[in-house]
């Protein structure tokens, strides 16, 4: 079976993901998702920066020239003088937009598909929603991470992912950095807690 698969429920079509659960701390380590997955996620996070904003008529966006870190051309902001994630410097010096997500000018739309992210790899979803592209060794990382040494621990967990499930990892992704657990285990972490 792939990790993310739809089925038709009585509320419409739903997406599956896997989620490996540590069952001693019942929290989520992380989910392993396909595309329609994360491009779900994705649309979800980004519906309130598309719409806390009043539209402009021109999209401007700025990006850092530091010289001195490599990493320092690949972030950008929508306001100006912000402060770059890698350098420190101010990010002043304005972009040019070529293609938009899902557009014509996206690698997406060039390989005839749509969406955020490409069909053919398998994504890892941490619990504060930080994605990855999943490969062996980032989830041997991921178990160092957190220190696992009881294999006999975890527990895969295959869950829905529809309209309501969106709407609560939405919520929860405003509130706390444990969102996969928040939504996916928080009765039942709640119901264990003394």
């Amino acid at each position: 079976m792939s990790s993310t698969e739809k089925t038709n429920a009585a509320g419409g079509d739903k997406l599956s993901m896997k989620l490996l659960v540590n069952s001693k701390s019942q929290r989520v380590l992380y989910a392993e998702a396909g595309k329609d997955v994360v491009d779900f996620l994705f649309s979800l996070l980004t519906l309130p920066l598309g719409t806390a904003k009043a539209p402009q008529t021109t999209l401007q966006i700025f990006r850092c020239i530091g010289t001195y870190v490599p990493n320092c051309r690949s972030y950008v902001t929508m306001v100006s003088g912000t402060t770059c994630g890698s350098c420190g410097a101010r990010m002043t010096t304005q972009a040019q937009l070529v293609g938009s997500v899902g557009g014509a000018g996206s690698p997406a739309a060039a390989a005839g598909a749509a969406g955020f992210v490409q069909r053919i790899v398998t994504y890892t979803v941490m619990d504060d929603l930080k994605i990855a592209p999943m490969s062996t060794i980032s989830g041997i990382t991921i178990l160092n991470t957190f220190g696992i040494t009881d294999i006999g621990s975890l527990q895969e967990k295959t869950v829905q992912l529809g309209y309501a499930e969106g709407l609560e990892m939405l919520k929860a992704s405003l509130q706390s950095k444990t969102v996969l657990t928040d939504v996916f285990l928080g009765k039942k972490r709640k119901a264990s807690s003394p």
